[in-house]
């Protein structure tokens, strides 16, 4: 067999040259994966069988497994594969897996790191442990059953935890004499219910793990089936473009001093590519230099990528410690100290909404609220708490899952786990005790139901009221508060009408202001940067302004670029329904381009601008819009005038 030849191969290469072997073995690709399903699908067998027909078992420990399926196996006296991994007693005495069990092979194409999960619902939190480090899931189906409950939970599990990879092995072919007509329904059934979560690689093999038909070689008794098998599957998959290596993150773990003339910044690259001379910052502190020198364990190098350990030197004395992350200057995370999260809980003392927990991220701990547990899913449904839909959950018990809004009382650098799990990852650590209680994987998109705004960092703060009221307001300037938001490409014309709006609404006798993308990021929203994050939050800034101006009597005109539609929403959510008049100011990219009056379009198709919307970056248009002005073949003037006419339609202005 060749898998046996291999083997061969590779213990006389072990005699003869030990250098050559491991630096084989260095440069082979790593595939970590896990197994999941349901109770008896045969997870451990078929990492047994694989192991077993790749030669990969020492014979002794054959030995023992021989001696241990007469006792414990689930096969009469024959060899049992599960036995190979289910290492605990109490696993081999009830027959089932409890704790995750880690086991390594090699073939000639790559590495493996199997992760053997749990299938028992009570086990969530050692499953979501599992698969927090894997590239791949291999969701097993008994073919008697097909698709059931505990199919759906571990699916969701693996796609809430980020892995994008899935391989549904429907086993137990054997017991279903071999049935296309029975895989094919399980494909079906699988595929009904999957679209719905996030993975973008979905392979269906039909297997025997314990009698090994697909699972090394081809069976003929599964002729009909056409595919690879599943070990070739496992060799082949393309995990390169799973790595994150455009938004470089390096946490800081430690400040290297060995003398005097040496300061470097140790840590291991979470994400990205680092390299001589790049600009970098410091965050949460925002400091700027540029990197001198990068030292790897065999001495200094020209340039990094994730996951390598790595020391940085920089050409300025800027404030670095341990728990800051250094991030290119272009290219920044969000900083904050309040997120959403999805929070997977691993304890049996419950998670209390308002109780002061650590949060361990990256390289920082810092300490934190659990503001409030906005819903609980059901992992058997993938379906919210019916009873929870109302902000009234209290508490996340052991091995439930929630999403969570937490506080913190410092801010750190974040990315959404969706976009990079390095840095949207974290634990939550019990302040007395320091065991770690929970795991969460922060959302990047916060929305919020209507009406729900975040709620303020201090809990001993209320709202004040005024003795003077809008309807004083409104007497006194003859006109109501409201918010004109102008929306579109760069080079649209959003500035230019909202200049000329407000000049007419001012020879009108009506109070306004103009909000303007670039001015707020002067002063204001100075400290962001074009993220998705940042711009969210730069949004949300504008809205809160524009909210506390409306409330004032004026008549706010903004002129943002605002390109996600669920940004405007909840900037119409913070502004108020009755006082957002949204206006899509439509003019088509090419027109865009050649009107280019900063140059920013022609910088962005050089690549020396990135995140650029409409290049790089995507624009979302208004689908329903108050206005929607076609600003090609209308001055500016004529747009005013037709928002104006708007605006005394509704009885903003007289």
């Amino acid at each position: 067999m060749k898998d046996s030849s291999y083997k061969i191969q590779e213990e006389e290469l072990i005699r003869s040259d030990i250098s050559e072997y491991l630096s084989r073995h260095e440069t082979k690709d790593l595939l970590r994966l896990l197994t999941c399903g349901s109770v008896d699908d045969g997870k451990s067998t078929l990492i047994g069988r694989l192991l077993y027909d790749t030669h990969m078992i020492y014979e002794d420990q054959l030995e023992k497994v021989a001696k241990d399926s007469k006792v414990y196996g689930t096969t009469g006296e024959d060899f049992d594969p599960a036995l190979l991994t289910d290492g605990l007693k109490a696993e081999r005495e009830q027959g089932i897996t409890i704790d995750v069990a880690y086991r390594y092979f090699s073939t000639d194409k790559r590495k493996f790191i199997i992760a053997d999960c749990p299938g028992h619902e009570q086990y969530t939190r050692n499953m979501a442990t599992g698969a927090s480090t894997c590239n791949l899931a291999v969701i097993l189906i008994d073919a008697r059953y097909g698709v059931i409950t505990q199919t759906k939970r571990h699916s969701f599990i693996c796609s809430l935890l980020g892995i994008k990879h899935v391989v549904v092995a429907v086993n137990k072919m054997d017991l279903v004499d071999w049935s296309q007509n029975t895989y094919e329904k399980i494909v079906a059934d699988y595929n009904a219910f999957v679209s719905r979560l996030n993975f973008s690689d979905i392979h269906f093999i039909p297997i025997s793990a314990l009698k090994g038909d697909n699972v090394v070689s081809h069976s003929e008794n599964l002729a009909w089936y056409d595919g690879p098998t599943f070990l070739h599957h496992m060799e082949s998959v393309n995990i390169s473009t799973d790595r994150n290596l455009i938004d470089m993150r390096l946490p800081v773990q430690y400040v290297l001093r060995p003398n005097l003339d040496f300061r470097g910044f140790s840590g291991t690259l979470a994400s990205g590519v680092v390299r001589k001379g790049d600009a970098v910052a410091s965050l949460p502190s925002r400091q700027q230099s540029t990197v001198k020198a990068i030292y790897g364990p065999d001495g200094e190098i020209e340039e990094a990528f994730a996951p390598q350990a790595i020391t940085v030197t920089l050409n300025d004395e800027i404030d670095v410690s341990r728990g800051n992350m250094l991030v290119p200057v272009n290219n920044l995370p969000h900083i904050g100290n309040e997120f959403e999260a999805m929070v997977v809980w691993m304890h049996e003392d419950a998670a209390r909404s308002g109780k002061s927990y650590l949060i361990k991220h990256t390289s920082s701990m810092v300490p934190g609220v659990l503001t409030n547990i906005r819903y609980k899913v059901d992992v058997n449904t993938m379906k919210r708490d019916k009873n929870e839909e109302d902000d009234n959950s209290t508490d996340l018990q052991l091995n439930e899952i929630g999403r969570c809004h937490l506080t913190l009382h410092r801010p750190i650098a974040f990315d959404s786990y969706e976009r990079n799990r390095a840095t949207g990852a974290f634990i939550i650590v019990d302040r007395l005790s320091n065991v770690t209680v929970g795991a969460g994987m922060i959302v990047d998109r916060i929305v919020s139901k209507p009406g729900h705004k975040a709620s303020p960092v201090s809990q001993n703060i209320v709202r004040s009221d005024s003795l003077v009221s809008a309807e004083d307001r409104r007497k006194l300037l003859n006109q109501k508060g409201a918010t004109v938001w102008l929306t579109g490409l760069s080079g649209s014309g959003k500035s230019t009408i909202a200049k000329e709006l407000e000049k007419s609404l001012m020879e009108k006798g009506h109070l306004c202001y103009i909000l303007d993308g670039d001015n707020v990021r002067h002063g204001l929203n100075r400290d962001l940067g074009f993220s998705m994050d940042d711009r969210k939050e730069n949004i949300r800034r504008i809205s809160e302004v524009a909210s506390l101006m409306n409330d004032a009597g004026v008549i706010v005109i903004t002129s943002f670029i605002s390109p996600y539609i669920s940004d405007r929403a909840s900037a119409r959510e913070v502004i108020g329904d009755e006082t957002f008049v949204e206006v899509f100011v439509d003019t088509p990219l090419e027109i865009c381009e050649e009107r280019d009056p900063k140059g920013l379009y022609k910088k962005a198709r050089a690549g020396e601008i990135q995140q650029f919307t409409g290049i790089s970056d995507p624009y979302e248009a208004p689908q329903d819009a108050e206005l929607t002005l076609a600003t090609q073949d209308m001055s500016p003037d004529k747009a005013a005038e037709i928002i104006i006419d708007d605006l005394r339609g509704r009885g903003i202005i007289g």
